[in-house]
């Protein structure tokens, strides 16, 4: 650190332009005179006595009588204990800032506008940190590598992550290697145009930020089924849906995860009309009471609004964006079952398991 970075820091812990000047020259002069210090400081002679009384009184020099006044530094422990308490109390003020503004939640039913991207990023973090069941994001692969860890943990405890990597046209930055993407994701797709980042948590919480070369930086934060819902759409039309799998951990046979309702009867409405007996276990909530409850049993019937003379493995997932539900038939009776938004069924699926196909 040299003389004029230690005097601006000087005067951070509290000393005045003139004092950090006088008293950064007496530690290099050693001792001075009055006349000597304001020639080495360039503290205006008229000043210079009262600079030295105050620092004598913070304990930072002492004065003495010889021929004339003059000047020393003192003895610098009080000065440096008065320094490192300083940069406690900055350090943990510091991490007080940190923990309080990680420590809000958005207020239910809540939807903010932020204007930096970091924090769409941030908060995206926690959110994934916090996830249970299912995670959809959407990143660039540096996007990816700040939220590599927490993906990872998530993937530890059983979350079902769906990662939509995207490049620019001419973008060289190579794509994860699949032992990455197989600790990170349960299935990954590579989108290679400008896409924005959006990351979308348990059916309830959604981070939204338009590409880092748009125009205007903001973000959007989410904590509300309804607004995730529109956001899930997007998600599943532009950013999932038509984008090259580029790493999945499903099975091609049983037993074979779901977390789209939507997806699963498409994969297994030409079973079930081929007279198979597909047997699921279904993961979810009670429609009318939000319980969390699981049945076990044999898919019996599927429903989805529009063409019925048409082929649900040709369809695309947009295209099944209206009702679309199945029946479980089970030891205990038939459960109607829905994907996410669920209204009219007896169950809203999290996560659906194939567990035979006979």
């Amino acid at each position: 650190m040299d003389s004029e970075e230690l005097r601006e820091t000087l005067q951070d812990a509290g000393l005045s332009p003139y004092q950090s000047r006088a008293y950064v020259a007496i530690l290099e002069l050693g001792t001075a005179s009055a006349r000597e210090l304001t020639a080495a400081s360039d503290v205006p002679d008229p000043r210079i006595y009262d600079v030295v009384r105050d620092l004598e009184d913070r304990g930072y020099v002492e004065t003495y009588e010889q021929d004339r006044l003059r000047v020393r530094a003192h003895d610098p422990t009080e000065v440096l204990a008065d320094l490192e308490s300083r940069a406690d109390r900055l350090s943990s003020a510091a991490a007080e800032i940190e923990e309080r503004w990680e420590q809000p939640e958005l207020d239910a039913h809540a939807a903010s506008i932020v204007q930096r991207f970091e924090t769409v990023v941030d908060r995206a973090r926690l959110f994934i940190e916090d996830a249970e069941n299912q995670i959809q994001l959407s990143a660039s692969p540096e996007q990816f590598a700040e939220l590599e860890d927490a993906l990872a943990a998530a993937v530890d405890r059983g979350v079902y992550v769906q990662l939509s990597l995207y490049t620019e046209d001419d973008d060289r930055t190579p794509l994860p290697a699949s032992d990455v993407l197989a600790s990170t994701c349960t299935e990954a797709r590579h989108r290679p145009i400008p896409s924005p980042f959006v990351a979308l948590v348990d059916r309830q919480k959604a981070c939204f930020a338009p590409h880092e070369a748009a125009r205007n930086e903001y973000g959007v934060l989410v904590d509300d089924r309804t607004h995730e819902y529109v956001f899930h759409w997007y998600y599943v039309g532009c950013l999932w849906e038509i984008c090259e799998e580029i790493y999945s951990a499903r099975n091609d046979d049983p037993p074979i995860e779901y977390v789209d309702v939507r997806e699963f009867i498409r994969d297994v409405e030409p079973l079930v009309e081929a007279d198979a007996v597909v047997s699921v276990h279904v993961e979810g909530n009670a429609v009318s009471g939000g319980e969390a409850r699981a049945v076990e049993g044999v898919v019996s019937d599927v429903y989805y609004e529009g063409d019925e003379s048409g082929d649900a493995r040709t369809t695309g997932l947009v295209e099944l964006a209206g009702r679309a539900s199945f029946t479980v038939a089970t030891d205990e009776g038939s459960f109607t079952v829905g994907g996410e938004g669920a209204m009219l069924e007896d169950l809203e699926a999290t996560r659906i398991t194939v567990t035979a196909v006979d």
